[in-house]
This record gives structure tokens, sequence and C-alpha cells, in this order.
């Protein structure tokens, strides 16, 4: 029977990225609609459910994608209020990137700290990537700073985050009355995830934190965000501190996508989202 992919973009037109990625990982038959919201997502749904007996829906799956993340999280959690016993097909959620590219920059870092005992920056803290970095370091055991311009974003995204780590150990912090700056000469790992184009520390800034041994900037469209990193950089010790860049990140992420891909047709019950795509990336090699 073959594998059906049924890509969800909220976007208007759905990506081509996400098309490529999925007939890379091996799907059959790829169906994509774009203009996507969760008010309209049941008749898709049901059409994946009620098309195959409950052994061949391992055999059909979802996928969440577009720009807009907020958007993809309704969506998501609409698919699984649709769902009800045994009738359901596996979803993933990865709209902008956020799940595989945060999964994947963790990863990295976890090669070389061990993240139970390490204090992190996260830059660019509230976004996308960012958060759901800040997400995943917080469930490793991290202390982590989320970083913003608004520390009352910075408080919103650490409430967030909290609620789906027990336990969390986060501390908002405002990039603009230059707390993040002051915090970074106490962590061992800043991750900068702010949009295209934003600069959040220069080559002297980031280098001056004697206790830093990681550093990971996630933005490929200069200026990137830590001054001095290029974007290939991948495990390139620069000052002491090993850097990654946005394509030294890059290709892990594409493996965690295409790997994600692969899972959603394990099962009829997968839902990959933050937490699931993690544990992916962690048990490839």
């Amino acid at each position: 029977m073959k594998k059906i992919l049924i890509q969800l973009d909220t976007d208007p037109q759905p990506s081509s990225f996400d098309r490529v990625v999925a007939v890379d990982a091996g799907v059959d038959e790829l169906f994509s609609y774009g203009g996507v919201i969760a008010d309209g997502i049941e008749p898709l749904v049901h059409g994946a459910m009620f098309t195959r007996g409950p052994d061949d829906l391992k055999n059909t799956a979802l996928f969440i994608g577009g720009s807009d993340v907020a958007a993809g999280e309704a969506v998501l959690e609409q698919v699984r209020k649709t769902f009800f016993g045994p009738m359901r097909v596996s979803v993933m959620m990865d709209s902008n990137g956020s799940n595989t590219t945060a999964a994947a920059a963790v990863k990295a870092a976890a090669k070389h700290l061990d993240l139970a005992q390490t204090e992190a920056l996260v830059l660019g803290g509230t976004g996308p990537v960012g958060l759901r970095a800040a997400q995943i370091l917080a469930s490793q055991g991290a202390s982590v700073h989320v970083a913003s311009r608004s520390r009352e974003r910075a408080e919103q995204a650490c409430k967030t985050i909290a609620g789906h780590v027990e336990g969390a150990k986060l501390t908002p912090c405002s990039f603009e009355a230059d707390e993040a700056a002051e915090k970074h000469h106490a962590v061992q790992l800043v991750i900068a995830a702010g949009a295209a184009g934003v600069q959040f520390l220069d080559e002297k800034g980031w280098q001056s934190a004697g206790s830093l041994k990681v550093a990971i900037d996630l933005n490929a469209v200069p200026p990137v965000g830590l001054q001095g990193i290029e974007v290939t950089d991948k495990a390139v010790e620069r000052a002491g501190v090993i850097c990654y860049g946005a394509i030294g990140v890059g290709g892990t992420k594409m493996k965690v996508h295409r790997a994600a891909i692969g899972r959603l047709f394990e099962s009829n019950s997968q839902v990959l989202d933050t937490a699931a795509i993690y544990e992916i990336a962690m048990s490839l090699g």
C-alpha cells in the first residue's frame, strides 16, 4: 500500500521546501493544501481517517507546515481533537522548520556539553526556533535564560515552556535592557535564534565570556546573530569556543526532518511535536 503524506500548509502556497523533503524521505504520494486554518481542517482530516481501514492507517500521515508557527500549533491542536479511538493517523508539526531546527541545534550542543549541568542563553528566545530550543534545553535539565527585546514576551515564553516541561529552570531577560548581554558572561552555551539580519553580539562581545564553551548562530542572513561565526561553521573552534553556523546545523536539521517523515509511517499514532522530534534527532548517528 502506498505511503500518502497530506501536507497542510497555513500559507496560501504550500512550501516547496517541505514538498522536496517529503519526496526525499520516501513518500509515495504527496497531497498539498495551502491556506489551511484550524476551523476548516476537519474535512481534510476525515478524508485521511476514513479512506483506509484501521490496520492500514499507518500508511497515511499529516504534515503541518507554513511560516506562521502559532497557526500551525492551532491546526495541530484541532487535528488531535478530530481523532477518536483507533481512527487516527500520524501527524508532524514543523511550521517554519521550528522543531527540526531547534532539535538540530540542541543536538549539536549536546555533543560538547552535559546539558543537565549547562547554563544556557537563548537569544531570540521568543521566536519560533528560539522558544523551542529553550524548551528542549529545559527538558534536558539545563538552566535557560530566555532573552527577548521585550521582557514581557520573555516572561510569557517562560510560562509557555513551563507548561510543557515540569521543573523547568528558566529566567526571562530583556536584551534591550542589556540583561541578556550581562547574563552571557556566566553561561556555557549561547544559541542565537533571532530574526534574519539581527545581530545580538559583536565578536568581542561573545568571545569575552570566559565561561562560554559552545556558540550556535542560526541566522544565515547577513549580518549573522553572533559576529565572527561563519554560516558554514560546524564544530569550528574560535577563540576557544566551539562554534556552529546556520549551514553547519542545517545538515543535521535535514536529516532530522527526513527521519521524522519516515517515523510517521511506522504506526498511525505518532504525534511528532517538539519533544518527539528532539528524541528522533538524538536517535540519529
